[in-house]
């Protein structure tokens, strides 16, 4: 991977000189059309782009940014991560651009592209499941890149924190089969995404130890959101046998799920990937995989600023354990099963 292309670079390339470079960029009059169209092939043959945030500062002023681009910023989940990055990047001194991909690669394009244009000094990024094809290196200019929470494929190209995903979704069912649960359904959203693919893999691996056969009556994937959840619990309910418990994927998929029991004055026994506020004032018997995202986005802010410091060492994969909490433990006062 080579540096970022310069006006320098673009200049001499087209055989104009550097303020003719400037004049194009900025869309400014007076340029001859044949110059103007030299120049702009130049522009896209070197992959020049304007550093929007020099262009901001004074003569003598100085920032230093990081960016952050998540799946929603309105999930708890990616804010909380957020934070924790956030207060590494304020102890290095440098501020923190966030932006939701909103699970489109085009849109993960986009944003990373503006963030190269603000000169960014490195990335942090829950990629989308297309992400091999928008991350590359061409696109990311040498600039030191973790990914956080999924990883980048291949997956040892990159610095990656992740949840332990397998283990958490394996023990939240071992809970349900050891209360006597042989009927568990799980709600997931897009199947594709890697942590709803290990957790599945870990609601699996738990019902064949367990010397049973997964029902596919009973697995239901490709639901995003709370909406789509509820509805899918209520697909559960209608079921004429239905499940005895349900294990869902995550945070937003529980809400929904909640809904649905809620409207249908049917209550079964839930698992959910991933803590949620008030789960400990539920009347229904709840079991949550619980971590700490604040601590992914401090361990993902420091991995990055050992690459922006210069470190060479081959990619570091950070695993981040989960705890077990069951309905005895989120009683007030209680912490957390082993």
């Amino acid at each position: 991977m080579t540096a970022r292309p310069t006006m320098h670079d673009v200049a001499r390339l087209a055989g104009v000189s550097i303020k003719t470079v400037s004049r194009v960029v900025n869309d400014e009059p007076r340029v001859d059309p044949g110059t103007r169209s030299r120049v702009q092939a130049a522009i896209d043959h070197l992959g020049f782009r304007r550093n929007e945030q020099a262009r901001s500062l004074r003569p003598g002023q100085s920032t230093a940014l990081i960016g952050l681009v998540t799946g929603d910023m309105g999930n708890p989940f990616y804010s909380a991560i957020a934070r924790g990055i956030e207060d590494v990047a304020r102890q290095h001194g440098h501020l923190l651009l966030t932006a939701s991909s909103e699970e489109q690669p085009e849109r993960e394009r986009q944003v990373i592209g503006a963030f190269l244009q603000h000169n960014v000094a490195g990335l942090i990024v829950v990629p989308t499941v297309l992400a091999h094809q928008t991350l590359t290196p061409d696109v990311l200019e040498s600039l030191p890149v973790v990914a956080v929470d999924r990883p980048l494929s291949p997956p040892s190209a990159v610095d990656t924190v992740l949840l332990s995903n397998r283990d958490g979704a394996h023990r939240a069912v071992q809970h349900l089969l050891r209360d006597g649960h042989t009927r568990i359904a799980m709600i997931d959203g897009d199947p594709e995404v890697y942590t709803g693919r290990e957790r599945t893999a870990g609601y699996l691996d738990a019902l064949r130890e367990a010397g049973l056969s997964p029902d596919r009556a009973l697995i239901l994937q490709g639901y995003h959101g709370d909406r789509q959840a509820e509805a899918a619990m209520h697909a559960l309910l209608d079921l004429p046998t239905r499940p005895t418990a349900v294990f869902v994927t995550n945070n937003r998929i529980v809400v929904g799920a909640l809904k649905a029991m809620h409207d249908r004055r049917h209550w079964l026994p839930l698992a959910s990937f991933d803590d949620f506020e008030f789960a400990d004032l539920l009347t229904t018997p709840i079991t949550v995989v619980s971590y700490d995202p604040i601590e992914m986005g401090k361990q993902a802010g420091e991995q990055l600023f050992r690459r922006i410091g210069g470190s060479t060492l081959p990619p570091v994969h950070t695993q981040i354990q989960v705890a077990l909490r069951t309905p005895a433990d989120l009683r007030p006062g209680a912490g957390p099963s082993s």
